[in-house]
């Protein structure tokens, strides 16, 4: 448990983000981008945007001022076992998460992150692995996807998954029949949604192609997302959390 942490409910009149792009692996060229749009995101929205790729941030007293920690493309080993405990807490006491597209491609090693997060990544498409496809959007009623077409045609670099987790959200399913390189089949899903841990987490596949972010459709799917990771409530409270470093 936290030692020398006090147990109160901390609470926000403004919302503070936490953006998260360090990368253990492939780095991906849509990062800026992507920080770019949720600092314009927050902007607009009332959000306190803050960026790091510096894994020694992940620890109690700094994690606590966060509503909503965003993984922005990143890939590999990034958070030593501390640091991973700290961020268990950190969801644990209500906190939010939003994985962007290598979000999946990261932390195989802690099963609790592949079950946040709600797949890892398995391979995607070469030659050229940048493609166009439909994306079948099935949940009309949840905000980051009620703006989508049924039939959203659209290009990115698209992942296949392993480890999907069983109680996700589907919002979209990727149609394999509209592009060459796909490996789950007709269950391929692209973005969700769920409560996992005390927290809210919600993915999105898309977002490798730098002019996603630019896309005024995948801006308010990636909106609607990290309202959702934000909460009705802007509150953490650590008395709920359990998790201890192994």
């Amino acid at each position: 448990l936290l030692l020398g942490i006090s147990f109160s409910i901390l609470a926000q009149a403004q919302p503070k983000v936490l953006i998260f792009s360090k990368t253990g692996g492939y780095r991906h060229g849509s990062i800026p981008f992507g920080k770019k749009a949720i600092e314009e995101l927050g902007a607009e929205n009332g959000w306190t945007v803050h960026y790091t790729e510096n894994s020694e941030l992940f620890n109690d007293l700094n994690l606590r001022n966060y509503a909503a920690v965003i993984f922005n493309s990143t890939t590999g080993d990034i958070l030593n076992n501390a640091q991973q405990a700290a961020f268990e807490r950190y969801i644990q006491a209500g906190g939010g998460y939003v994985g962007i597209h290598s979000a999946a491609d990261s932390e195989y090693g802690w099963p609790w992150y592949g079950e946040l997060a709600g797949a890892y990544f398995s391979s995607h498409p070469n030659n050229s692995n940048i493609r166009e496809a439909t994306v079948n959007v099935v949940d009309k009623i949840f905000s980051a996807s009620k703006h989508l077409p049924e039939k959203w045609v659209r290009t990115d670099e698209w992942y296949s998954y392993r480890n999907i987790y069983h109680d996700l959200n589907v919002l979209a399913y990727l149609d394999e029949h509209t592009y060459t390189g796909g490996t789950n089949g007709a269950n391929h899903p692209i973005a969700w949604y769920h409560e996992y841990d005390g927290g809210r987490a919600f993915f999105t596949g898309g977002g490798h192609v730098e002019t996603s972010f630019e896309e005024p459709a995948f801006r308010k799917h990636l909106l609607e997302g990290i309202k959702y990771a934000l909460g009705n409530e802007v509150t953490l409270d650590y008395r709920k959390a359990y998790a201890e470093t192994i």
